[in-house]
């Protein structure tokens, strides 16, 4: 579990405002922070294009200090904030259409949190509107978007680290539009 505990570049929990922010949500077991901090980040933090951030950010202190991130960079603040009380948080990556049920496609990231109690756990911190309705129900997982079309997946890895494609996208992005134009995608493997 080591690598999903530690503090790193994007998953910067070692900023003080990262850990203050980390300390206040705490509560007195892992479920409950764990809700705390994921309802924190999906209600409290705008995800960018719904918000047109003229910012883009990817570090978690980032997304903490300007209130605002695409889902990949939610999901960075929300491992940090998990990561810095103990809980074990990697990052989740789903592919999607991005309009209608056609390509193009995109990535969208989101977490998985190690519950001891129920394993591996998926949440999706993207922020809820209109047509979007994620939950912290463990052990029902109630994720952003489901799978409907062809060329969709839920990939099954569980990242300690963000996936290079992602930060580079976000880091050479100077707000919510250009992140729009360039976002990532990967080719799915056929078995």
């Amino acid at each position: 579990m080591k690598p999903y505990l530690v503090a790193s570049e994007f998953i910067d929990f070692h900023h003080p405002k990262v850990a203050a922010k980390a300390r206040e949500l705490a509560a007195d077991n892992e479920l409950e922070t764990t809700r705390r901090c994921f309802e924190f980040v999906r209600d409290e933090i705008k995800h960018s294009r719904d918000c047109q951030a003229p910012v883009s950010t990817c570090r978690a202190s980032e997304v903490l200090e300007h209130s605002t991130g695409y889902c990949y960079a939610k999901s960075h603040l929300l491992a940090a904030l998990l990561r810095a009380n103990g809980i074990p948080t990697g990052l989740c990556y789903q592919r999607l259409t991005f309009r209608d049920d056609k390509p193009p496609y995109c990535l969208h990231g989101l977490n998985a949190v190690y519950l001891p109690q129920h394993g591996w756990y998926r949440v999706d911190a993207r922020g809820n509107k209109e047509g979007v309705n994620a939950q912290f129900y463990p052990p029902q997982e109630q994720l952003a978007f489901a799978i409907l079309h062809p060329g969709e997946a839920d990939l099954p890895e569980i990242w300690a680290e963000p996936l290079p494609l992602v930060t580079e996208v976000l880091l050479g992005a100077h707000n919510w539009k250009e992140v729009e134009q360039r976002l990532p995608d990967i080719e799915l493997i056929a078995v």
